[in-house]
């Protein structure tokens, strides 16, 4: 099954609430929330106050992408103000990322690792069978909006041929155009944050995006009777 997941890096944040709202009752399946730092990635979003109010609003599970230096020392205030799935980048974990999943399996968290289009995807396989989700960046993380890197559309392939059999998200460029192109090669989860928010219907943009993502699927794969 493919599951939509609108990033709220691209709402307006002076009707959040009704943003959230919208995009919920239009068939979302989880809601994106991208934290950055202003140093890991050159700019700045916001942190856990936010997502606490996006988690009293929804009721959808809360994807919390940290796009920061320090996720171990973050992410029991993430955890605590509702993440229900927490992605930190395995470009920050050193040459031990298992500690920063256990941290996060031990807040009852989903633990996922995020990583960016050049870096090599052998910096995960010691921990492939810990996850629960890989976030694939199909842009250069730190701003919304940008197109989609065509040449990680392998990587995704890669990741699933190294046996990896739970969720591969992908986040960038996101739109009906290039969403068959990454279920293909075998995402589950896809990221679109311009391509919802920056429609007038979101209902129209989900079932869009859905609609073109679960063509290139047998009717098993789609969840229906074959």
């Amino acid at each position: 099954m493919v599951r939509i997941a609108p990033s709220l890096l691209s709402a307006d944040f002076s009707n959040l609430r009704g943003e959230v709202a919208d995009v919920e009752q239009g068939g979302a399946d989880l809601l994106h929330l991208d934290v950055m730092d202003g140093h890991f990635v050159p700019n700045i979003t916001f942190g856990p106050g936010l997502v606490g109010s996006v988690d009293k609003t929804s009721e959808l599970e809360l994807d919390c992408h940290l796009m920061i230096s320090d996720p171990l020392t973050y992410a029991g205030a993430f955890a605590k103000a509702g993440a229900d799935w927490i992605s930190f980048h395995v470009e920050v974990a050193g040459t031990d990322p298992g500690r920063i999943i256990d941290a996060i399996l031990d807040l009852g968290v989903k633990p996922s690792i995020a990583i960016n289009p050049d870096t090599t995807l052998h910096r995960l396989k010691p921990v492939l069978d810990r996850l629960e989700m890989v976030l694939v960046m199909s842009v250069f993380p730190g701003f919304g909006g940008q197109d989609f890197i065509p040449a990680v559309l392998p990587r995704i392939k890669e990741l699933r041929d190294l046996g990896f059999q739970k969720d591969i998200e992908v986040d960038g460029g996101i739109d009906p155009e290039t969403a068959p192109l990454v279920v293909e090669a075998g995402a589950t989860v896809l990221v679109a944050g311009s391509a919802i928010f920056g429609r007038p219907s979101r209902r129209d943009a989900i079932t869009a995006i859905r609609d073109a993502a679960t063509g290139v699927l047998s009717p098993a794969e789609n969840g229906a009777e074959a």
